[in-house]
């Protein structure tokens, strides 16, 4: 009898052993949850209702996949590369990202209401509180909740997770630009915007709850957006234009352009004029303590043009080259797992920057690659504040003036951070998407497979 107990004995210990490694592993990830809670205690909202923001969270998501026949883990889950490095997890695929030309992406598309009971599909892109971002697998931009009760904010309600929109757009008019008449083609003589938004649309969206997301319309029964590739109304999807730009140093910071609340800007960047989005706050505050939902970034009115030109960059260019991107430069990526001191917002308060004419008979210019860069051509006296600009000096973009232009670009992606064009080029197509292991699941298996060596051991 005692043979036989020991011979029992051996297995049942292993057991315990993997039995405790699987529990080591769910208090870990516990542990990891309560901490990442307790630090977003940090950030805290007083004008939200976080348990009603999560409820509509889910009703929109849930309707939503529902639509589309998807899960509603399809939203969140990881499905991207390190080297993809895409932001928005809730991006069903993307393409060409090596091309700055051909590079887009694939959303999943919700379904409103607008005021006169028409049907509006929209995607959703950022959200100002870190749990609604993290269910809906979109960015998190705290800075949102600045714009609720500005007066360029849009309230809406939820009926059984549809939204109520109470202003609209009209993607019907016809876009016209014509380069202007003096030394450089910005500002344009004639900019009329291919989509417009009446008196009460606004993409910085406020729930019931007091949850702010960013809301693009991309159509209706007026048309689509001027950047809609393609929509598939029975799969509930749409892929749009990617727009290049710099960060960091590195180009290829994919962001979508959605709204302006400035008629030039919106002709530009084809996107939708919506005149309400000029009341958020504030022009010229960018630092992340300041009270403002809106966040510097600057083009360049009299840069480089040519089609194949390899310093190509500008507003100009963007104007007598084809509608080719400006390629603006950026200051920061979103960081969707730091829920405090984030100072991301996709609403970009625009600081407007121009070569000097010094400069320009130097043939100094060329692509401005960064706010570090951009920093040390403004020192040096070859760039400066755009001449038209109303607004007020700002040390976070290296004391340009702000032109109280704000122009709607979220960020989807910013893929081969570090590398070279030539090893960029070699590369076979990174598009689509690649599914990957949740990183639970990982750690799970992992965990299993120690316990089945000891088993054998």
């Amino acid at each position: 009898m005692n043979e036989g107990r020991g011979r029992i004995s051996i297995p049942a210990r292993k057991i315990v052993v993997v039995a405790g490694l699987v529990l080591l592993l769910v208090a870990a990830l516990v542990a990891g949850s309560t901490v990442r809670a307790q630090a977003q205690g940090e950030a805290v909202d007083p004008g939200l209702d976080e348990a009603l923001a999560l409820r509509e969270a889910e009703a929109l998501q849930s309707l939503a996949a529902e639509e589309a026949g998807r899960s509603t883990d399809s939203f969140s889950r990881r499905r991207f590369t390190g080297e993809q490095n895409v932001f928005v997890r809730s991006t069903l695929a993307v393409n060409d990202l090596e091309d700055v030309d051909e590079a887009n992406a694939t959303f999943p598309l919700y379904k409103g209401v607008g005021p006169d009971g028409d049907d509006v599909d929209y995607i959703v892109t950022e959200a100002s509180n870190f749990d609604v971002a993290r269910r809906l697998g979109i960015n998190y931009a705290p800075k949102l909740a600045f714009g609720r009760g500005s007066g360029g904010d849009q309230k809406v309600t939820l009926e059984e997770g549809r939204l109520n929109f109470k202003g609209a757009v009209d993607f019907g008019p016809e876009r016209v630009l014509e380069k202007g008449d003096g030394p450089s083609a910005f500002p344009p003589s004639v900019a009329e915007p291919g989509a417009v938004a009446d008196d009460q649309w606004s993409s910085l969206v406020v729930l019931p709850s007091g949850s702010v997301l960013n809301v693009a319309a991309v159509a209706n029964d007026t048309g689509r957006h001027d950047r809609v590739i393609s929509l598939d109304d029975a799969g509930r999807t749409v892929t749009m234009e990617l727009l290049d730009g710099f960060q960091g140093g590195d180009q290829r910071y994919y962001h979508l352009v959605t709204d302006s609340s400035d008629p030039v800007a919106a002709t530009i960047e084809l996107g939708v004029y919506a005149p309400r989005l000029a009341n958020l706050p504030a022009f010229g505050e960018s630092d992340v303590e300041d009270e403002s939902a809106l966040l510097a970034f600057s083009p360049n009115a009299n840069g480089e043009t040519g089609l194949n030109n390899p310093e190509r960059q500008g507003l100009n260019s963007t104007i007598v080259d084809n509608d080719l991107d400006p390629i603006n430069v950026f200051p920061l990526d979103p960081d969707n797992d730091k829920p405090y001191s984030n100072n991301y917002s996709p609403m970009w308060d625009a600081h407007v920057s121009m070569w000097t004419d010094e400069a320009i008979e130097a043939g100094e210019r060329r692509r401005i690659t960064g706010f570090e860069d951009l920093q040390s051509l403004v020192e040096a006296g070859s760039v400066t504040s755009f001449e038209g600009s109303p607004g007020k000096e700002n040390d976070y973009v290296a004391g340009l003036r702000a032109t109280d232009i704000i122009i709607n670009c979220p960020v989807i992606a910013q893929p081969f951070e570090g590398q070279d064009e030539a090893t960029i080029a070699a590369m076979p197509d990174t598009g689509g998407p690649a599914i990957l292991l949740p990183l639970g699941m990982l750690l799970l298996g992992a965990s299993l497979l120690v316990g089945l060596k000891v088993i054998r051991s």
